[in-house]
């Protein structure tokens, strides 16, 4: 079972394009100009283009993941587009890196294989998905990630990669600070099955009627995460303004049970939180932003909260990376002060800080 995209030989790369503004490669509308851009339609062409180039390179997916800097990038940087879904084995499935993730997910519902049916909506290429180990209503990748074609730009080497050798954590893996890797193509894999994982979001349960750990149809928890999803803004509409933002801005903070009975007294009781299987505490990272008295729709400039969900940081039009950056450094020192947990951000930071 195939679904392909045009081989390279097929749909060739475009010539490179000097001074191309970031801006229109990125779900925050954000990014100053590129040296140069090439757009590519199949990993082995931007394999290709990033050996080709002369200086540093910046490879971009659905650019929904990252903030790039008012400066932009001098370099070449590479969009990599295309993809193709093909089953390679039993319930083992390869998706190329350019191909759009939530594309990725239908299909997998559609073909009743269950696994990463509540990371629908998700905006962004599959390729991105090992890089931030990427979850939500309690799936991440890493849960049915079998292996990951990398490509390794100082050996020049391709390879498949394990589970274990990606170094998977909460929003986090070995790719997601170092140029060194391309994500090539992910295999994962999935139970052929109509009815979804068992499911581990009490928000998604209720709005499924069913119990925590009992499962649903998966075309229903597909529709029931993109309606949640829309309520805060997290589906990418560009009629939206909330929706023009890197998803989830902050992770949520792990901090150990004695910085979390600090927080719970700072707060004046506990605020969500969930245990973790080394005896850690995940605290909501959108709670305390609300609990450090940030309102949804809060403003600095042209960038400002969503009027939706805290933890997105928004662009409401013709907002700077100056402005994104300040607002998040406004919110983390705050946060700070009130609580003592610094927030950090999610997104891949490119020529940018929160300073």
């Amino acid at each position: 079972m195939t679904h392909a995209s045009p081989t390279p030989s097929e749909q060739a790369s475009n010539d490179p394009i000097p001074g191309k503004s970031l801006s229109e490669y990125t779900t925050l509308r954000i990014g100053g100009p590129a040296r140069e851009l090439v757009e590519t339609r199949h990993w082995s062409e931007a394999v290709e283009a990033i050996r080709a180039a002369a200086g540093p390179t910046l490879v971009l997916g659905g650019g929904s993941n990252v903030v790039i800097g008012d400066a932009g990038f001098d370099g070449t940087v590479v969009l990599l587009r295309g993809g193709g879904i093909e089953q390679v084995g039993e319930g083992l499935v390869r998706v190329q890196a350019g191909h759009v993730w939530d594309e990725f997910a239908a299909w997998t519902v559609a073909n009743g294989y269950s696994g990463v049916e509540c990371l629908s909506g998700i905006p962004g290429s599959a390729g991105a998905t090992p890089i931030q180990n990427v979850g939500a209503y309690g799936q991440e990748v890493a849960q049915t990630i079998a292996a990951v074609k990398v490509w390794d730009r100082e050996a020049d080497e391709i390879r498949d990669w394990t589970p274990a050798e990606c170094g998977f954590a909460y929003r986090h893996s070995v790719f997601k600070h170092s140029d060194r890797y391309l994500v090539l193509s992910v295999d994962f894999r999935l139970a052929s099955s109509e009815e979804s994982q068992p499911i581990a979001y009490a928000e998604l349960a209720k709005r499924l009627g069913v119990e925590v750990g009992d499962r649903a149809p998966m075309p229903l928890v597909r529709e029931k995460v993109l309606e949640l999803r829309r309520g805060k803004g997290m589906v990418l509409d560009e009629t939206d303004h909330d929706t023009w933002s890197a998803g989830s801005f902050f992770t949520n903070p792990i901090i150990g049970a004695a910085d979390f009975h600090e927080v719970a007294e700072r707060a004046g009781g506990e605020p969500p939180h969930w245990k973790t299987a080394d005896g850690n505490v995940k605290v909501s990272a959108a709670w305390l932003i609300g609990a450090a008295g940030f309102e949804k729709g809060h403003k600095r400039g042209n960038a400002g909260l969503s009027t939706k969900h805290t933890l997105a940081l928004t662009n409401r039009g013709g907002a700077s990376a100056a402005e994104i950056l300040a607002l998040a450094a406004e919110v983390v020192d705050k946060v700070e002060e009130d609580f003592g947990i610094r927030l950090h951000p999610e997104p891949v930071m490119v020529n940018a800080s929160l300073g």
